[in-house]
Order: structure tokens, then C-alpha cells, then sequence
């Protein structure tokens, strides 16, 4: 088997997987499934993993690499305080279109995965580096002055990041709503409300 072939066959063993984990949960998916689901004997998979838990530690590494990278570009970039906020608001949408089930995953199971020790103690640290990003962000935007100077930052970050990843749960890739479109209205109630401003006042 080329090295390509056996890449490509190893890429979609990981597209099965993390659906099957999406969907199933880790701890509810076997091996077996993953087999079955891929059409192949379970001793077959062990040729290009050696467990689950590989599988799901590279399913969510190279997420979380793209993502971040991402993410690290926004804050080191030259963009306005405000269109900072705007553009990792939209890159976390898009993540949760196009990483869907990478994106479940890791709001699902981080927590158990990092309880197995050192292998997943970088799910800690990204949350946060994550928590590091949001407070950053809105720190520059207070100052800027596009934010209210007296808000609460470790409750605004909260409300961000539960707000945002919660979409997972509800949002289908391919669906009636883009993730554009989402994000536009997300970024309206965000920065701009839903109360009806009163022109008289």
C-alpha cells in the first residue's frame, strides 16, 4: 500500500471515528463500531491505530491546531478591537460547520479524556488558551472604547464561549442556516442588543 493510499484510508478511518464518537460518545463507541462502520475486520484498524483513544487524541489535536492557529492570527493581526471580536466569533462558527463533529467531541468529552491522565492534558490547556484569547480580546476592546468600560470580563468570556459552542447542538452543517448567517445574527445581539433602541430619547 502506497503512502498515499494508506494516508488517505487513515484519514477516513478518522472521519468514521468522530462521527461514531459525535454521536455514540467515546466511552459508548467500541472499536468494533468503528470497524464495522468502516467495513473492515477490527483487526484491520489496529494496523494504522494502536486504540481508540489514539484516534480520538488525533482527531482533536488536529482540530484544535487549525483552530488555534486561527485563532492566534486574530490577535496578532492589525484589525480594530471590535472586527478582532467579530472575525473569532465568525471563526468559531465556521469551525463548527466545517469540524462539526470534532467540535462535539470536545465539548462532550474533554473533561473525561483529560481525567485519563498526561496523553489529553492539553485539552486543559486549551481551555485555557482559550479562556486567554476572549480576555484579550475584550480587554482590547475596552480600551479601544467599542466595549462598555464597566463590564464584567470573566462573565462576558463565559457568556461567549457557552453562547457560541452550544450552537453545536442545534446547528447542522448544510442546513436551512449557514453559518454566516448565524454568526451575523450572534454578532447583532452580541454588540448591538435586541432591545428596539427608542429614537425619541
Amino acid at each position: 500500500m502506497t503512502e498515499t493510499v494508506a494516508g488517505t484510508r487513515r484519514d477516513e478511518l478518522l472521519r468514521i471515528a468522530a462521527k461514531l464518537f459525535a454521536e455514540r460518545g467515546f466511552r459508548n463507541t467500541t472499536v468494533r463500531d468503528i470497524a464495522d462502520a468502516a467495513g473492515i475486520l477490527s483487526g484491520s484498524l489496529y494496523h494504522h491505530f494502536d486504540s481508540k483513544e489514539s484516534m480520538v487524541d488525533e482527531i482533536l489535536q488536529t482540530f484544535q491546531q487549525e483552530l488555534f492557529a486561527g485563532y492566534d492570527a486574530i490577535v496578532n493581526g492589525e484589525l480594530p478591537a471590535r472586527e478582532k471580536i467579530e472575525a473569532a466569533v465568525r471563526l468559531s462558527f465556521e469551525a463548527i460547520d466545517q469540524h462539526h463533529h470534532e467540535v462535539a467531541i470536545f465539548q462532550n468529552e474533554a473533561d473525561w479524556l483529560s481525567g485519563l491522565g498526561d496523553r489529553f492534558a492539553y485539552l486543559a490547556e486549551r481551555h485555557a488558551q482559550s479562556r486567554d484569547v476572549w480576555i484579550t480580546l475584550l480587554r482590547e476592546g475596552m480600551k479601544s472604547g467599542d466595549l462598555k468600560a464597566d463590564i464584567d470580563l470573566e462573565l462576558a468570556y463565559r457568556f461567549i464561549r457557552d453562547t457560541v459552542w452550544v450552537a453545536v447542538r442545534w446547528y447542522r452543517p448544510g442546513g436551512e442556516l449557514s453559518h454566516e448567517r448565524v454568526a451575523d445574527q450572534y454578532l447583532s445581539i452580541l454588540l448591538d442588543g435586541i432591545a428596539q433602541k427608542d429614537s425619541a430619547q
